[in-house]
């Protein structure tokens, strides 16, 4: 998980426009081989965890503008778009944000969730700037990407008081959208769990593509049951501290029948311990540190998303009364502004064109 997920309270986003969902029909992209999904002939959905995106950008990209001001977050978020967009070659692209005040609810099940991050900072080679003078190019860097986005033929979410691996979960089981290929984009460990015959996880720093197999034979645990073990060796990046002397190999080890289709319940790992003939420390440690585990469970899980049923009308709405527009003038006139200087933007350009197209069919 990238290091800091911040709230947008200290800022006010704009206005997102709501987009409409597509009914095309994919071929497979670049990054996806053969077997990674059931049917070959549905639509593919791409669901971007943005945020983690975008600091992935601002961190690592040395961009500055025509007149010097750091842009590598907004330039390097919309390079990464482009690349994505032309190798997923998705029908639909549904971005997530995380809402104002996202973390709270987590927080209020466990006060130390996330305490201790490190603030994001710019790229060195680029880091002129004063500490109130980063924190504001970094808040207008992210803003002004929201900007563009809704020049653009896709969808973003953003739901106060819901992080963005909750709108992921949730999108994901959408009557428009479940029955559609689904590449989710992010390097986010927490969204293995959502994987399955048509839901697969790209992770972009990592470079490789996940589906529920590639889960299955890496870890012996079946994505219905990988919250569990995560809360069982806990999450450092989040601040949550696992039972002691377990890890997600000996999970595998010990707990083989993680390995199955079946969800299995705290309590049934519990029993499970408690019936062991085994006096392996580590059974001890499980039944000792139930409190805990069921703590880390309730935040890690994704399978019922923390989110309002308020909440989730307002998603459901947008995806389903979503309208594909591209601007690729304002999108110009916007990079202009900016000082992008050159850079070939034809394949994000081309790309949305068609989708924007399809759609009016």
């Amino acid at each position: 998980m990238i290091s800091e997920r911040e709230t947008h309270q200290s800022f006010t986003t704009p206005k997102i426009n709501r987009k409409k969902a597509l009914t095309l029909e994919p071929s497979l992209g670049i990054i996806l081989g053969e077997g990674f999904f059931l049917g070959e002939k549905m639509k593919r959905t791409m669901i971007v965890d943005v945020l983690n995106m975008y600091f992935r950008a601002y961190i690592v990209n040395p961009s500055l503008s025509t007149n010097g001001q750091p842009i590598g977050g907004l330039k390097g978020s919309l390079g990464i778009m482009q690349k994505l967009i032309r190798e997923v070659n998705p029908d639909q692209t549904i971005l997530c944000w995380d809402g104002a005040g996202g973390s709270q609810r987590r927080k209020k099940m466990n006060k130390n969730y996330k305490a201790g991050r490190k603030p994001i900072r710019l790229n060195r080679a680029v880091r002129n700037l004063t500490e109130n003078e980063e924190v504001t190019n970094k808040i207008w860097q992210q803003t002004r990407l929201m900007e563009y986005f809704n020049e653009m033929p896709v969808i973003q979410l953003m739901v106060d008081n819901v992080e963005a691996d909750d709108l992921v979960s949730f999108v994901c089981k959408q009557t428009s959208v479940a029955d559609n290929q689904k590449v989710i984009i992010s390097n986010d460990k927490d969204f293995f769990q959502v994987l399955g015959d048509n839901t697969v996880l790209h992770r972009p720093t990592q470079k490789e593509t996940l589906n529920r197999k590639d889960i299955i034979e890496k870890f012996g645990i079946h994505p219905n049951n990988f919250a569990l073990a995560r809360a069982m060796v806990g999450d450092t990046s989040d601040n949550l501290p696992g039972i002691k002397s377990v890890g997600l190999a000996t999970v595998k080890k010990r707990f083989p029948f993680l390995i199955e289709e079946k969800s299995y319940t705290i309590d049934e790992v519990v029993n499970y311990c408690e019936a062991a003939d085994s006096k392996l420390k580590i059974y001890q440690n499980i039944i000792e540190g139930q409190d805990l585990l069921e703590d880390n469970y309730k935040i890690m899980q994704l399978y019922s998303p923390l989110i309002s049923p308020q909440g989730k009308r307002k998603i459901k709405h947008n995806i389903d009364n979503a309208d594909y527009f591209f601007n690729k003038t304002e999108i110009m006139k916007m990079m202009m502004e900016d000082g992008f200087g050159s850079y070939n933007w034809d394949s994000l350009f081309q790309n949305f064109k068609r989708i924007s197209l399809e759609n009016k069919k």
